[in-house]
């Protein structure tokens, strides 16, 4: 295993990542495109999730397809930005096509950034816009840390922010993953520096420190937030062809990279969230074999991701909280 070219969600052949933000809202939005449609499955696992359009992903609905997935700030008000982005997309001639009209299919998640010191005294909703301008700028490469639906998301202990992580299997077969870490717990064992995603680091890409000389759990965490205020919310992806079905399972295997890289999670006050992408651009050889390792890529590369994201966040003037570096 090692890292795609550019170590992001991108290196996933067929999918582009757009982000816009509003520094004095201190909030963004995060598009995951698709080229063309492809094949979109969730699995939710915290205890206060905001969603858009998740249902139609489980694997017995009509729609077999999703044109873009959205991460976004803002809380409830932030699923405004799946408007925004299904607007742009229908300007495109994207969606799904009902007899002479498109709907485009824009499943969303949000997480909490309503607390965070910037300015929310909107008079009109501001998220359509930011999803359009997330939408735009679309591209292969985007920026991590302090950018898009991580550009105002905060830890139980760091600031948070925008990561992605990337890894192609012997197989041939690339896996990517894109996370807005804003969680209750702590991506670092105590104070730090060393994170609990170390085991799983590739190239130093989160400071190369490894693993913390013992690393106890906590017994007894502090609760940092309140409800409704943490998530962590992911995309995973492949160019694997799946069915609905095995993007699922792929789904909550990479719930597993959250729980390795983040302590505690899944908690009654998060909610956490992974979206799976499978462009479908490579057949699996071994069926079996290669949807057992995409599933443990998955959780490798989000695990990656989440320290990534906290790793690169900038301070910023008027900070909740200390930046890691």
């Amino acid at each position: 295993m090692k890292t795609g070219a550019r170590n992001l969600i991108t290196d996933v052949p067929g999918l582009l990542v757009g982000q816009a933000e509003d520094r004095r809202l201190r909030s963004g939005v995060t598009v995951l495109l698709g080229e063309v449609p492809f094949v979109g499955a969730v699995s939710v696992m915290g205890g206060a999730p905001g969603t858009r359009e998740t249902d139609l992903l489980a694997p017995d609905r009509l729609v077999q397809a999703v044109d873009a997935f959205v991460l976004s700030g803002g809380s409830a008000f932030g699923l405004d930005a799946c408007s925004g982005v299904a607007n742009g997309l229908r300007a495109m001639g994207r969606g799904y096509a009902v007899g002479d009209q498109r709907v485009p299919i824009v499943p969303g998640a949000i997480l909490f950034d309503l607390l965070n010191g910037g300015d929310k005294g909107w008079g009109r909703n501001p998220y359509a816009d930011l999803g359009l301008q997330a939408l735009a700028a679309a591209g292969l490469e985007f920026a991590l840390g302090t950018a898009g639906a991580g550009f105002g998301a905060m830890t139980g202990r760091w600031k948070g922010g925008l990561g992605s992580a990337s890894c192609v299997l012997d197989s041939g077969i690339t896996v990517g993953a894109l996370v807005a870490v804003n969680a209750l717990g702590s991506v670092t064992v105590g104070d730090g520096p060393q994170f609990w995603a170390a085991p799983f680091e590739m190239d130093a890409e989160f400071g190369g420190l490894g693993m913390a000389p013992a690393a106890p759990l906590q017994d007894d965490p502090e609760l940092r937030k309140r409800l409704g205020e943490a998530t962590t919310i992911a995309i995973v992806a492949t160019d694997a062809r799946l069915t609905k079905a095995e993007a699922h399972r792929v789904a909550v295997a990479a719930h597993d990279g959250m729980a390795r890289a983040i302590v505690p999670s899944h908690t009654l006050l998060d909610g956490d969230l992974v979206f799976a992408a499978a462009t479908g651009q490579r057949e699996m050889n071994e069926p079996l074999r290669d949807l057992f390792q995409i599933g443990h890529a998955a959780a490798s590369c989000l695990a990656r991701a989440i320290a990534r994201g906290v790793y690169e966040a900038k301070a910023m003037e008027g900070d909740l909280q200390r930046s890691y570096r």
